[in-house]
């Protein structure tokens, strides 16, 4: 497979037509989403301490570093991102590359960290929290609706990932990959989760569910970690066939594009040796693939007046 731009012509949902389209070697590729604003998919490298843009028009590949660990991105209004950096949320602007503090996010638990996300269709900020040290069960999720409300649902989780809500907005999924856990909640109108209960597993040894993606058919996408694939869901949790990527850790896909038909993958080289990256030398490259149903129409978050300290 070699670096091209991917093109949305291009129309078939087969294995092999996924195609890398950046070999970055990402240590910890994660939290891809699409920014309509910018018509280009964003993605961090956690350990990478870095953002990358990529657009898929014209094969346009940009980055930035971080001052410290990012977590995730997604889009707020008027172009910005949100940035889940590993000790808060902070506000991105692309086109200057700076980034200030939104609010700071357990600063009394030095041993956490956040980690994935997602907006919902009311605008809410869904994220969680995980152990620093993928060992304890000290991560929780949150949201945080567009007063800048936090809101602490649940608690208990050592690696948090996921979330994402259907598309009748009243089920939301949400990962402890250290469990090999997707959970699903009932979720009603003023935000609040009820009903705890496990939608499906990845049991396989060495593996484990990542990133969560959601289809218009409700159809959920779950990265797996250590299993070199996507794992798809019916919302029954009948499980359809897997998407085979040449790299093993896969850890999140995003739909976007302009029929949001484009399905954006990132991978990891974190804990693979040398002999299992020269075997696979895709492993950390970002991948697309392009799908006949659409994705959910990305979110996006509108924020209030912001005056924080600025950081470049």
């Amino acid at each position: 497979m070699t670096n091209i731009p991917f093109p949305e012509t291009s129309r078939s949902s087969h294995d092999d037509a996924v195609v890398c389209v950046w070999s970055l070697e990402a240590q910890l590729g994660e939290g891809p989403v699409w920014s309509a604003a910018d018509d280009a998919f964003y993605f961090v490298d956690i350990l990478g301490h870095a953002l990358h843009r990529y657009r898929p028009s014209d094969g346009e590949r940009r980055s930035w570093t971080a001052p410290r660990r990012p977590c995730f991105l997604v889009p707020a209004q008027d172009g910005g991102l949100i940035c889940g950096m590993e000790d808060g949320l902070y506000l991105f602007d692309p086109k200057e590359g700076r980034k200030h503090l939104i609010m700071p996010i357990e600063a009394d638990r030095p041993g956490t960290r956040l980690n994935d996300a997602h907006i919902d269709g009311m605008g809410r900020l869904w994220f969680g929290t995980m152990d620093d040290a993928e060992k304890n069960p000290i991560g929780s999720l949150y949201s945080l609706d567009r007063t800048l409300s936090l809101r602490r649902h649940h608690n208990g989780y050592t690696i948090s990932n996921g979330p994402v809500v259907s598309p009748d907005g009243q089920t939301l999924y949400h990962c402890d990959s250290a469990e090999g856990t997707i959970y699903a909640f009932d979720l009603d109108g003023d935000g609040a989760l009820h009903n705890r209960r496990v939608f499906a597993r990845i049991e396989a040894e060495g593996q484990a569910p990542d990133g969560l993606a959601m289809d218009e058919a409700g159809t959920v996408w779950a990265g797996v970690w250590g299993g070199g694939r996507l794992e798809r869901f019916r919302a029954d949790g009948t499980r359809l066939d897997p998407v085979m990527l040449p790299a093993r850790n896969v850890t999140k896909a995003a739909f976007g594009g302009s029929d949001r038909r484009t399905l954006f993958i990132t991978t990891a080289c974190k804990g693979l040796s040398e002999a299992e990256i020269a075997r696979q030398p895709l492993n950390g490259g970002v991948f697309c693939l392009r799908v006949d149903t659409p994705g959910l129409e990305q979110g996006v978050m509108i924020l209030p007046e912001l005056t924080p300290d600025v950081e470049n």
